[in-house]
């Protein structure tokens, strides 16, 4: 009888919101030729959550869509039910039911009153015979998550694990250290599935009733990045829950990201000293910088470590500042990050994208540490990050070389396929194409296998180049920014270039007026992104004495509509190389949908490559932020669809 009412309040419910008040049916969601074919799955267990319907109609209007009964006490199925409860309080329910298993979810072609005694009693699974019907393959997210869930339960023979987003699989692939040489075996599966019990409990107990729009095994990915398998194998039921409240922020803010876009900080906010604070005995705030690189062999590091000098000699008396260089992978990070927390650093400043993950851990691990990360379009409860506009000064660029270039031939040397770099490309390609309809932009990439830009520039007879930003110490190459080529004579135009000096000294002066915390106040989500630009000094151009008149004028003018946001390099109606990506004649493309730019614009001669393409060194960036990404092609692929 209780049972009744929980299916009658369920059954009212879905008549209120006019849906359909029983369970599901198969054969009414699919035909014959939905289904490529059928597999015998044989005896497994299978989780309860996921038994949904049933295979025909037979018996679907004795239960509400939730199992629970439906039919009266008095009736032979009501005194059917009523035995088999009894049966399985006093011995249990051990007979399997029979399935069909469907875009992994469970139709019951036998044993319907079995499901519904055990969803009462809140088991977690049931023995089943299980018959798989294959889905034909389409370009459906869902499908796509469907098949990359067939081949990894084919590996592992793991049949409950659900991802939301493309590519899941592969990151717990890494995690666990699956891979064809190292197969899984029984005792790898008894060990995840104790594993994952234990934290699908805890991130049970944890949510309750809270709305994610997320996955368990979703959730259980974030953990992974931080904690890593081993130590969750490790780890009492207890320690799980504890680690699972240190993460927390960071699991619900990975479940809002895939409803939400990242809205980044594009102006700084005044930092302003606090009134009536008592000011504790002077002491130096000690600020690490970290670089993949050396800055002599690196114009990225350079450039930070340019800005790091500059807030050395502006705080000189107030800040003390360290670079740890040559940290190339994540096992040094770790290593480095570990050793400054325990030597009392303050602020970390991580500069690759790659960092961010280790970053993230040591955020966790040591709360009372500042850490900002520099890289686009990502976003953690923990670790703040920031980056640059380097589009506005490619646009400019873009300008000065369009308008120079009688045949408009121009060639464009880009490093990482990753977010931001897009962006940089298609803003140049707007500017040279605003003064020289016959633009069209020869793209190369300086960290593909076998790259050799100027040569292929030289075949192509293009004497206008965009090459890397700056030049290093120990790289007196005149092959930078952009420059004319006569044979071996060059002749530098102009240098966009990164401030990162600007940005460092107002981070600095925020954490020195104790004002960290002032920009979380008004935040809904935890997650802080700065992306600055021109109008706060953090990007500029420098153009070359040589260049004409009439060129410096349109570029100082441009830099003033810039600054004060008159001009959009992507404004009006915009082209990639597969159609229109933007249809309004009028408005402009938003800070989100920049940041997230996975296309090159029609006028570009180029492809982004993929990360076979690249050389080693680049592929862990490319690999962790990359615009070639699954889920980044999945964006591609629905946006392209929806513009045609």
């Amino acid at each position: 009888m209780k049972a009744q009412k929980l299916g009658e309040k369920k059954y009212l419910a879905a008549l209120a919101k006019n849906e359909y008040p029983y369970l599901p049916v198969l054969d009414d969601l699919i035909t014959n030729s939905d289904i490529s074919g059928e597999m015998n799955l044989g005896l497994q267990h299978i989780s309860l959550d996921r038994v949904v319907g049933t295979a025909t109609k037979g018996r679907t209007t004795a239960f509400a869509s939730n199992f629970m009964p439906i039919l009266e006490l008095n009736t032979e199925f009501g005194s059917k039910w009523s035995s088999l409860c009894d049966s399985h309080i006093e011995e249990g329910i051990h007979d399997p039911i029979k399935v069909y298993e469907y875009m992994n979810k469970f139709y019951v072609i036998e044993g319907n009153k079995r499901v519904s005694v055990l969803k009462y009693f809140g088991a977690d699974s049931v023995p089943a015979m299980v018959t798989r019907k294959l889905p034909k393959r389409t370009d459906a997210l869902e499908n796509k998550l469907y098949y990359e869930f067939v081949d990894f339960q084919k590996e592992t023979g793991i049949n409950y694990l659900w991802f939301s987003q493309l590519g899941g699989y592969d990151k717990l692939r890494e995690c666990i250290g699956l891979s064809p040489e190292k197969p899984f075996t029984d005792d790898d599966r008894m060990d995840f599935n104790s594993a994952h019990l234990a934290f699908d409990t805890a991130f049970r107990q944890k949510s309750g009733s809270a709305e994610l729009s997320m996955t368990v095994d979703d959730a259980m990915l974030v953990f992974l990045n931080v904690y890593g398998y081993q130590a969750l194998k490790d780890m009492s039921y207890d320690e799980v829950k504890t680690n699972l409240d240190k993460v927390w922020d960071e699991i619900v803010l990975s479940g809002q990201k895939k409803n939400m876009t990242i809205a980044p900080k594009l102006e700084p906010v005044e930092s302003k000293k606090k009134l009536f604070t008592i000011t504790p005995a002077p002491k130096k705030l000690k600020v690490a910088f970290v670089y993949d690189k050396e800055p002599e062999n690196s114009v990225w590091i350079y450039s930070h470590d340019l800005g790091r000098m500059g807030i050395e000699g502006k705080f000189k008396n107030q800040v003390e500042t360290k670079t740890f260089a040559n940290i190339t992978d994540n096992v040094k990070l770790a290593e480095c990050l570990e050793q400054i927390a325990q030597d009392k650093f303050d602020v970390i400043f991580t500069t690759g994208p790659d960092m961010l993950s280790e970053s993230l851990k040591a955020a966790i691990k040591y709360p009372e540490l500042k850490i900002l990360n520099c890289s686009l379009n990502v976003s953690t409860s923990h670790v703040r990050t920031y980056y640059a506009r380097m589009y506005e000064a490619k646009f400019i660029t873009g300008i000065i070389a369009g308008s120079l270039c009688a045949d408009g031939k121009i060639g464009y040397v880009a490093d990482y396929p990753i977010y931001g770099t897009t962006a940089n490309i298609n803003a140049f390609a707007m500017g040279a194409k605003l003064v020289n309809p016959r633009a069209k932009i020869y793209l190369e990439w300086s960290k593909v296998k076998n790259a050799n830009p100027k040569q292929k520039f030289q075949e192509l007879g293009i004497s206008y180049v965009s090459d890397k930003d700056m030049i290093t110490p120990l790289t007196a190459s005149r092959e930078f920014g952009l420059y004319s080529c006569n044979g071996e004579e060059i002749a530098n135009l102009a240098m966009p270039f990164y401030n990162w000096k600007v940005f460092y000294e107002k981070m600095i002066q925020l954490i020195l007026d104790g004002n960290w915390k002032l920009e979380e106040k008004n935040e809904k989500v935890k997650g802080l992104n700065y992306w600055w630009g021109m109008s706060a000094g953090v990007v500029d151009v420098i153009c070359s004495n040589h260049l004409p008149f009439g060129t410096t004028r349109l570029v100082n003018l441009m830099k003033r509509l810039i600054k004060n946001g008159t001009v959009n390099p992507f404004y009006g109606k915009l082209y990639s190389q597969d159609g229109v990506v933007r249809e309004d004649e009028d408005g402009e493309m938003s800070p989100e949908e920049i940041m997230k730019m996975n296309w090159l614009a029609d006028i570009v001669v180029g492809s982004i490559p993929t990360l076979d393409e690249l050389v080693e060194d680049a592929r862990d960036v490319v690999a962790y932020q990359g615009v070639n990404t699954p889920e980044n092609l999945e964006l591609k692929k629905t946006t392209d669809k929806s513009n045609a």
